[in-house]
């Protein structure tokens, strides 16, 4: 029973995958309303270099997470980097039961799932750079992702209030069930 409550306290509980064109604004909003709440969240605050692939240490974040929320911009899937962690959380909803919180920032689902607007453009170019597999792969994780439930924000200080409440909620169900095994 150590185990369990140990690893609970250890692992983030968050993990957000994010473009550059929401840090500046929901996301920075939304990583400091979780860690006001005490929610461990990790956010890669790295500058990636072009070629890399995924680090060692973000998948280990990504693996250690209860909980990944992608943030769909207009820019996310102009990122091989996002599209490449994307297809890594999903791998751990499907291998793991991690929790997959989609938030669609200022778009459509439909959009994403269908790969319109910004996400023709960028997988245009995709399919310019990167072999056919890849693409494909790409494509199905935005498709998966689009289909999950999720949170449309327009108005990003009552969306972001909403999402971490919903949040805390989740994480004192999880302390209760910790306390019941303990007991």
């Amino acid at each position: 029973m150590a185990i369990v409550a140990s690893s609970f306290f250890i692992d983030n509980e968050v993990f957000i995958s994010f473009r550059e064109d929401t840090r500046k604004n929901f996301t920075s909003h939304l990583y400091s309303a979780l860690c006001r709440k005490h929610i461990r969240t990790h956010i890669d605050d790295q500058n990636l270099e072009r070629g890399d692939e995924i680090s060692p240490a973000l998948s280990r974040a990504i693996e250690e997470s209860k909980i990944s929320i992608v943030v769909f911009s207009k820019e996310y899937a102009s990122s091989r980097w996002c599209l490449n962690e994307l297809v890594h959380i999903l791998k751990c909803k499907n291998e793991r039961g991690q929790i997959v919180l989609p938030v669609f920032y200022n778009m459509d689902p439909s959009d994403i799932r269908k790969q319109k607007g910004s996400y023709a453009i960028a997988f245009a170019a995709h399919e310019k750079r990167f072999e056919p597999n890849k693409v494909k792969e790409w494509r199905n994780a935005l498709i998966a992702a689009a289909d999950l439930y999720g949170f449309h924000s327009q108005d990003e200080n009552h969306e972001v209030r909403d999402f971490v409440a919903l949040k805390e909620k989740k994480k004192m169900q999880g302390i209760m069930k910790l306390q019941v095994l303990w007991c």
